[in-house]
């Protein structure tokens, strides 16, 4: 079983629990090692040295590593102007971040020297580490629409396509908590089609924010939590 519950950081040794977390690297492997929509397994495997998690198939070779999804933006200079307003909110935001329902697997080796995806969607000022807008993007890529990350996720394509359609992507990671009954993303925050950065104006807006991204860990805790009941550990 997975405990939803366990803070990622509790044994991360003081670093980063996407890079030394070992059982977050561990829940990956348990959650995302299984069928795809075409029925092919997608197993996972964490002992091939100098890879965090590893695949290959016949569907090709992936090398995948850990993010996280939700962010209270305590650590961004920028939002220092909001954040020291709200301490125990943004630190509650924070703790709840740091439980697995919060943590998402992406290909994680550049391309040409490119960004990866998790390089790009925290430096687009346009997404700003925004999990939701980064959602949007991937609906888009997957509709062929344009968006601000799509020569990131099109670099990325063999892995995207290994889950078909993105109802298929939501349907495997567990993501179906931020789409709504229509197959649309659910915005944190008023979305105006990526025409301005996401910017907090103020205090409510944080709250709001919060708030919606809190709902979303939790529930996407609890499909984690009924999953991981089926999975032969």
């Amino acid at each position: 079983m997975i405990d939803t519950t366990i803070n990622m950081y509790s044994d991360a040794n003081g670093g980063d629990p996407d890079v030394t977390s070992p059982t977050l690297r561990t829940y990956h492997k348990l959650l995302w090692s299984k069928p795809l929509p075409s029925g092919d397994l997608f197993d996972l495997s964490i002992d091939k040295p100098s890879y965090y998690l590893y695949h290959r198939s016949e569907l090709g070779e992936f090398s995948l590593g850990s993010d996280a999804i939700t962010h209270s933006y305590s650590k961004q200079n920028k939002k220092k102007w909001l954040t020291t307003q709200l301490p125990t909110e943004v630190q509650e935001l924070f703790d709840r971040g740091s439980t697995i329902g919060a943590y998402l697997i992406f290909p994680n080796r550049r391309v040409n020297r490119k960004q990866t995806i998790n390089q790009a969607r925290g430096m687009l000022r346009l997404i700003d580490d925004r999990f939701d807008l980064t959602l949007e993007c991937i609906r888009r890529f997957y509709i062929g629409e344009p968006n601000p990350l799509e020569d990131t996720l099109k670099r990325y394509s063999s892995f995207f396509h290994l889950f078909d359609t993105f109802n298929g992507y939501i349907n495997f990671f567990l993501l179906n908590d931020l789409v709504d009954e229509n197959g649309g993303v659910k915005f944190y925050l008023p979305f105006d089609d990526f025409k301005s950065p996401p910017d907090f104006r103020n205090v409510e807006d944080y709250l709001l924010y919060k708030k919606r991204v809190e709902s979303f860990i939790e529930s996407r805790n609890q499909r984690i939590s009924d999953y991981s009941g089926q999975i032969d550990t």
